[in-house]
């Protein structure tokens, strides 16, 4: 299969280790669901499950003959998901103590749009909107080919819109009013449309810059695009100031405190925590995940929220019984520290479980983690990939290894499309990657 397929609950993709569903939930999944979905993962499929870097759900190992029993018990589960153009929203939106934009209602009015437009069928199914409503975990590092940012000054809430990118590499195309939303989202996605089945909005500003969007909006007088001072500005990056003011006047998650990261405690609207912990390098067996769902409902969890990162929030959770599930998480395996070094090695689902991979990244992927534990870091992340498809991540990395006939190749800087510095042999992956590592601290005066 080429990279780009989207496998869903009706459209199970082919891999080494039978066939793949993949699951786009909406809202919180309430525990027994959450528990039933694990059974149903262990007794159709292989027991392994995944959360994506995207938020999403993935279980492996079906076949021909389980796949449709699995969906009917899925769908009789009443678990909220979404199909058409992937609209993704913050983690914790719509019950975020922080945020400042209801990016869920939006979300659900646009995927009415979309479809009453058949806006799915003109675009590759990569083509992704964000909207964050600058609530406490935002989508800063979430690539999409349209982005909205809640922006908050004087008590006046406002978009910012950017194409082809994450928060630090969108192009920027202004702001505009939350009433035109969704008109802006149908008129930037037809440009999508207009230029190819398989076009992204990357590669159209890459080639055209920004004004086919831009005219797409200036076109229409009903959308009013206030411009800012450039078109190129970070789109509501995090820990950093917007161009209309500093962080001392705009509300929002341009403050401090508002970051990427679902791992740790978050304050929710009711008085309540919702407590993330990540998936180790994405995936776990059905089991393990029910016990933690055992164990959110033991200290008073509600349900679980699948989120970007890899990472599965247990939401409800009082002051005093966070940290007990916090611990309980830990004994089960999952990651519970931002610092973890787990937590930036990337890995495919590797041989044999594709059939592309030349080596078993998972397999190996813990061994890499402890080897290179000391330099691993948000500005240091390791992506194994088995093949130079690069599912797992397509951005570039620190340092990207890539499964060939001849061993792992490596590249610096770079995606697994890029070009080598280096090939090693399988056994010698780990040792090269500690040095590389190493040498790179040493190169940024970190040792």
């Amino acid at each position: 299969m080429r990279r780009g397929a989207c496998p869903g609950l009706a459209a199970p993709m082919p891999t080494g280790d039978g066939l793949l569903v993949r699951l786009h939930p909406l809202g919180t999944i309430a525990l027994p669901a959450f528990a039933a979905l694990c059974a149903a993962a262990r007794r159709h499929g292989n027991g392994t499950i995944e959360i994506t870097s995207r938020g999403s759900i993935q279980v492996r190992g079906l076949s021909a003959a389980s796949a449709a029993p699995f969906a009917a018990q899925i769908a009789a589960l009443g678990i909220a998901a979404a199909d058409g153009v992937p609209i993704l929203c913050n983690a914790l939106a719509g019950i975020d103590a922080a945020e400042i934009f209801d990016a869920a209602a939006l979300a659900a009015d646009l995927r009415r749009t979309l479809a009453q437009r058949s806006m799915p069928t003109k675009l590759s199914p990569k083509v992704s909107i964000a909207i964050d409503g600058g609530g406490a975990v935002n989508l800063a590092s979430l690539s999409a080919d349209v982005r909205f940012c809640a922006q908050q000054a004087n008590g006046e809430v406002t978009l910012r819109v950017g194409v082809g990118g994450d928060a630090e590499t969108a192009a920027d195309l202004g702001i505009v009013a939350p009433k035109d939303a969704v008109e802006t989202a149908v008129r930037l996605l037809d440009v999508i449309a207009r230029h190819g089945r398989e076009s992204r909005a990357r590669e159209i500003v890459a080639v055209e810059g920004i004004t086919p969007f831009h005219e797409a909006l200036t076109s229409y007088p009903a959308i009013a695009v206030r411009r800012t001072a450039s078109l190129r500005s970070p789109i509501c990056r995090a820990s950093t100031s917007c161009e209309r003011g500093t962080a001392e006047d705009v509300d929002g998650r341009d403050k401090p405190g508002h970051d990427d990261n679902p791992i740790g405690t978050h304050p929710l609207r009711d008085g309540s925590l919702a407590s993330g912990v990540g998936l180790a390098f994405g995936h776990c067996d059905a089991t393990t995940l029910e016990h933690l769902a055992a164990a959110a409902g033991q200290y008073g969890a509600s349900g679980f929220r699948a989120a970007p990162g890899r990472v599965v929030l247990a939401i409800g959770l009082k002051p005093d019984t966070a940290p007990l599930y916090t611990a309980a998480a830990a004994r089960l395996g999952f990651v519970v520290r931002a610092d973890d070094p787990r937590r930036h090695v990337i890995a495919c689902a590797g041989a044999p479980i594709c059939g592309s991979a030349h080596f078993a990244a998972r397999g190996i992927a813990p061994v890499i983690a402890a080897a290179a534990a000391a330099h691993l870091h948000d500005a240091f992340t390791i992506h194994l990939s088995g093949c130079a498809k690069g599912c797992a991540h397509a951005a570039p990395a620190a340092l990207t290894v890539v499964g060939t006939s001849e061993g792992g190749a490596l590249v610096a800087d770079g995606s697994a499309r890029n070009a080598p510095f280096a090939v090693v042999a399988a056994h010698e992956l780990s040792a090269a990657i500690a040095r590389f590592a190493g040498e790179r601290a040493r190169e940024a005066g970190h040792v």
